[in-house]
Parts: structure tokens; C-alpha cells; sequence
């Protein structure tokens, strides 16, 4: 497998550029929000979000000044969603560092949220980028509208495979998507070419989120060495939703209680997690996961070979093997 290095290497000298101008984009005049956001920007992740829209520029015909404005636009709604999200889920940790909320509290948390979502706004809108502004905040909306909906779910633990798919669509694809689109978008490719990279960011980003839900089974790469996050929070992922499709009505009763009234009960949780792998919700789950990379490869095969391309196929195939 790839690594973000080698990955990254078409794009090594716009993501360098990227990093200044983004960091330029976060400055204020308040001194608590600078020190804020240096923490945010000095503990950042492997920025795979960027990568996905300097990719998907260079293989549509070029990087250029519209392209870092989508990257920043990305990142930093997509940073603002995190922090608010911190604060909804009453997280101390993001990416093993406390989070904005753990150090500032709630009330700081949110106003920071709030004025990097306000910089990605006022960016579009300096810069005349009202098509780029209506892709990301679309994406902004579906991940809401995601969230709010896997909530209403988890109270009833009434989700179909059919819902599943939709919530994953919304609250993780839809931001891959629009990286793809946006950078697409940025090197003026025409429209049929914009939907397909589109479509090939939601194909990539379902897969991504597959991949995140076999975690809670198979925290190590090794099935025997599960975390059951998911199942003590009462979230409803495909292997446990396969289960669940499978069971007979006393076991169907059983692990729905189990889930539901049990969850904080360690060895009821390592229970469920044994009959979900026994039913084979893990190679039902890895097969769907494998099935939209198989697609969203196809939709990028339709493009011409070049360092992009391979980049971006080596950048979904991480998505589906990384070990964290």
C-alpha cells in the first residue's frame, strides 16, 4: 500500500502553498483566537480532504488560485463541523490531543466553530467563488441533515441497510464529494466531468466510512481484538444491521435489547460484537465496502492516465486498507 507520502508526491509543492494560505485564512485580530487556532492547525491530520481536491484539479486540467481557495473552503468548514461536533458528542480527545472543548470549554468551542465557518463564507464571497461557496455548503447541510438523522435512529434502532446507506452518504461521503467536485469545478472541466468526480468522491467516501464502522470489530486489522465504540454508543453500523437481518426473533430481541439497554455492560458488548462476527456481518460488510472502491475505481478509470489518477486510486485503495 501507498503511503500519504508517495500519494501526495504530484501535489507535494501546492500542498506546501496550501499550508501558508491556510493559515492565513484563520487569522484574526483577537489573541485567544489566533492561540486557538495555531492549536487546531499544529495538530492536524494527514489532510486527505486537500489532497482529494489538488488531485482531482490536476487530473481536470490543472491546479490554479480557485483550486487553494476550494482547498481552504473544504478545510476549513470541514474543520469548523469538528469542533462543533467535539462539543455535541462531549469529547476530550480528537486524534489523540484534547479537543478545542476539552481546553476552552463549550461556549469557547462553538464561537470558534463559528467564525472558521464565517472565514470559509467571506472567503467565497471575496474571491467570487459563488459556485465553490454552493457545493461545500451543500455538503455542510447533508452532513447535518446525516447526523441528525443516524440520532433519530439510534433512539428506535429501526435502521435498514436502505437508511444506513444514506446516513453515510450524507454525514461522510457528501464532504469527499464535494472535494472532488470543487477541485473539479476549480480547473474548469465541463459539467458531465465535474458529476463524474462527484460521484466518484461519494463512491470513495461510502467506502471510506464502511471501513471506519469494521473498526469497532477489528480495531488491530485482526478480527479477535474489538473496540465496540459503536455498539456502547448505540450506533447502528452495517455488520450489526446484517446480524440483526439474519437473527431469528429471539436472538433479533435479544441483541436489540442488548444494544439498547446493555450497552455500558463490557462482556454484553463483547457478546454482541461475537454474534455479529459468527453471522458473517464482517465479510458482508468488507464485501460492500470492496464493492464501492470497484466503483468509484471505474468512475476514475473513465479518466486519462497520469500521475493524478494513479495518485487518487492510491489514495481510495488507503482509504480501505489503513489501520486507523
Amino acid at each position: 500500500m501507498a503511503g500519504v507520502n508517495e500519494i501526495k508526491a504530484p501535489i507535494s509543492k501546492e500542498m506546501d502553498e496550501f499550508e501558508d494560505r491556510f493559515r492565513a485564512s484563520m487569522k484574526s485580530n483577537t489573541p485567544l483566537l489566533d492561540k486557538i487556532t495555531h492549536y487546531i492547525v499544529r495538530r492536524k491530520g494527514k489532510q486527505m480532504r486537500p489532497m482529494f481536491v489538488f488531485l482531482s484539479a490536476k487530473l481536470c486540467g490543472g491546479i490554479n488560485d480557485s483550486t487553494y481557495v476550494a482547498a481552504s473552503l473544504i478545510e476549513l468548514l470541514h474543520t469548523a463541523t469538528l469542533v462543533h461536533d467535539d462539543v455535541v458528542d462531549d469529547a476530550n480527545l480528537r486524534r489523540g490531543f484534547f479537543s478545542v472543548n476539552a481546553l476552552w470549554k463549550n461556549k469557547i468551542a462553538v464561537l470558534v466553530g463559528d467564525f472558521l465557518l464565517s472565514r470559509g463564507l467571506l472567503m467565497s464571497v471575496d474571491e467570487g467563488e459563488f459556485e465553490l461557496l454552493k457545493i461545500v455548503s451543500t455538503a455542510v447541510r447533508e452532513m447535518s441533515e446525516g447526523e441528525l438523522m443516524q440520532m433519530e435512529k439510534a433512539r428506535r434502532l429501526d435502521i435498514t441497510e436502505e437508511v444506513y446507506f444514506e446516513i453515510i452518504r450524507q454525514k461522510t461521503a457528501s464532504l469527499i464529494a464535494a472535494c472532488c467536485q470543487s477541485g473539479a469545478h476549480s480547473s474548469k472541466i465541463d459539467l458531465e466531468g465535474q458529476e463524474r468526480m462527484r460521484l466518484f468522491g461519494e463512491k470513495t467516501g461510502i467506502a471510506f466510512q464502511i471501513k471506519d464502522d469494521l473498526f469497532d470489530y477489528d480495531s488491530e486489522g485482526n478480527i479477535g481484538k474489538p473496540t465496540g465504540i459503536d455498539i456502547k454508543e448505540k450506533k447502528m453500523t452495517l455488520p450489526l444491521i446484517y446480524a440483526l437481518s439474519k437473527a431469528d426473533r429471539k436472538e433479533k430481541k435479544w441483541l436489540i435489547n442488548s444494544v439498547k439497554n446493555h450497552h455500558e455492560n463490557k462482556e454484553r458488548v463483547t457478546e454482541v460484537i461475537d454474534y455479529v462476527i459468527k453471522s458473517g456481518g464482517i465479510e458482508y460488510t468488507r464485501d460492500k465496502m470492496l464493492t464501492y472502491r470497484d466503483e468509484a475505481l471505474e468512475i476514475l478509470h473513465t479518466f486519462e492516465e497520469s500521475e493524478a489518477r494513479n495518485s487518487l486510486e492510491a489514495l481510495v485503495n488507503y482509504t480501505i486498507e489503513r489501520k486507523k
